[in-house]
């Protein structure tokens, strides 16, 4: 915004001049370019608020129901009038400086020069560029640049803006999206059965829970199932109950023990993996001991031996072998309904498939596909694309501005440019060129930044959720990924350069010299 307003007005100095020259005072000719930015400010405004709000509110809502909760959402009032003001303040501010240097223009100087840059500014490195031996308009098109160092400087920070954001925002989606993967397990046991509840008017099954297991086991397309209970038992020495999730079968293959954050999974009955969110609750550590009391004189003393980022399905309970169970046996037997069975099946097994046998071997199972990203996730992955293509179309959208200012401030050089020879390629090859090289100056100093910010980010927000994430899922960019990255900067500079680089090459000799 700051290039494109303070852009808008250095354009305009000969304008400023014939103002002066028929009686303008110095202070009305600032508020006039006040008054001439805030127009299309107040109009962007208006609209980007309006479609900001649409935008906002269908992503805020699926996040709100990947949550659980209900209604619609919206951003508010005060978010709308905050942004509106706070974006006119700074298209005022961007106008004001340049504004105020016109002000003490005298008008003879700002008719006669126009807004061609002082002479001697960048002649240095235009020098030095020409004594290499790139092609001339590959050279001359790196030197412009350092013929507006205070526009290119507002250009090459609105590349490494839009690259930051790229950078970030694709690092943010690769983390939640592994983050849903390991969670979630939707790879490592895409399929849940659960036998029917009665009390609900459903179908019950007449098989007890071992038999629930065989059967499942027997089926093609099965390769591992792991049995689930999870009951309340108090602990000794505090007044909360606390949930513990049993398993047996094959609980090291259904995705459980590749979301350990620190220490290590169970290998002995009385050891237990505690999710990060009920550590940091019941303020527990690897290492502690705890006592539970299933009543009539039963306990079982059990050990925190590892850390998780998930407890499985049904919430954040003590993760703990099925022989734990033996000690706790509860006094009223489990029902099959409470019981649910986790399945990784054969490559190459269509999970409709086996969802079809699953309830044709007994009615009485519940059988669901378990491999689907949560709407959260999905929000989070589509709100970070958004926020790049935004940002990288504002990048781009800068870029263009600063080339149609300075190909405006050239004609009268592109003109003789073309006169002694250079073709329209040439121009072509020359302007975009000269936004290329900002745009990967961009790109290289954008990527460490987005990198930074995830790094910062990433560990603030899963902290305050209070969920531990192993560093797997902060290192997310390969080699490759990051050079990709800083090439975004050189393409977005050259997308944003092409319109007018294509422009400037159709302008005619007679055209831009016929007032020599």
């Amino acid at each position: 915004m700051a290039n494109v307003v303070s852009g808008a007005v250095v354009s305009g100095h000969r304008h400023i001049g014939v103002l002066k020259a028929i009686g303008f005072t110095p202070a009305q000719v600032v508020a006039v370019y006040l008054t001439m930015v805030s127009v299309p400010a107040v109009a962007g405004c208006g609209l980007g608020a309006a479609a900001g709000e649409l935008a906002a509110r269908p992503l805020l809502t699926n996040a709100f129901l990947g949550l659980g909760f209900s209604g619609d959402a919206g951003s508010g009032r005060g978010v709308q009038l905050t942004a509106t003001l706070g974006i006119l303040v700074v298209v005022l501010l961007a106008a004001l400086l340049p504004a105020l240097r016109a002000r003490a223009l005298p008008a003879a100087e700002a008719i006669s020069a126009g807004s061609a840059p002082r002479s001697g500014r960048g002649l240095r490195v235009q020098r030095w560029l020409s004594g290499t031996r790139l092609p001339r308009s590959v050279s001359l098109g790196l030197g412009l640049p350092f013929a507006r160092p205070a526009r290119t400087a507002l250009t090459v920070a609105a590349v490494v803006l839009g690259v930051t954001t790229v950078t970030f925002a694709s690092g943010l989606a690769t983390t939640v999206a592994r983050f849903s993967e390991i969670a979630d397990r939707v790879e490592a046991a895409p399929v849940a059965v659960r036998p029917l509840n009665p009390r609900f008017g459903q179908g019950q099954s007449a098989r007890s829970d071992e038999e629930v297991e065989r059967l499942l086991r027997s089926l093609p397309g099965t390769r591992y199932v792991t049995a689930e209970l999870s009951l309340e038992f108090p602990v000794v020495g505090q007044t909360q109950a606390i949930t513990v999730l049993f398993l047996r079968g094959d609980r090291d293959h259904v995705g459980l023990k590749e979301a350990i954050v620190a220490g290590r999974w169970m290998r002995a009955p009385g050891e237990v993996v505690v999710p990060s969110t009920l550590l940091h609750e019941r303020g527990l550590a690897v290492g502690d001991r705890l006592a539970l009391d299933a009543g009539g004189g039963r306990q079982a003393e059990v050990t925190v031996v590892g850390e998780t980022m998930s407890g499985g399905v049904g919430g954040a309970g003590l993760l703990t072998a099925w022989e734990t169970l033996e000690r706790l046996r509860p006094e009223q037997p489990v029902p099959n309904h409470e019981y649910l069975y986790e399945i990784a099946l054969d490559p190459g097994t269509a999970i409709p498939a086996y969802l079809a046998s699953v309830r044709a071997a007994d009615p009485g199972l519940d059988a669901w596909d378990n491999s689907g990203r949560n709407p959260f996730t999905i929000t989070m992955i589509a709100l970070s694309g958004a926020l790049s293509l935004m940002l990288g179309t504002v990048a781009a959208l800068s870029v263009l501005n600063t080339v149609v200012l300075n190909v405006r401030e050239r004609r009268r050089d592109l003109g003789m440019l073309k006169s002694i020879g250079m073709t329209p390629r040439q121009v072509v090859v020359m302007t975009v060129t000269s936004m290329a090289g900002l745009g990967l100056a961009g790109g290289l100093v954008g990527v460490p930044a987005g990198v930074l910010a995830h790094r910062f980010v990433v560990p603030l927000a899963t902290s305050a959720a209070k969920v531990d994430v192993p560093l797997a899922l902060l290192h997310v960019w390969q080699p490759w990924t990051l050079l990709v990255l800083a090439v975004t900067g050189a393409v977005i500079a050259v997308l944003g350069a092409l319109v007018p680089a294509r422009a400037a090459a159709r302008l005619t000799i007679a055209e831009v010299l016929h007032t020599e």
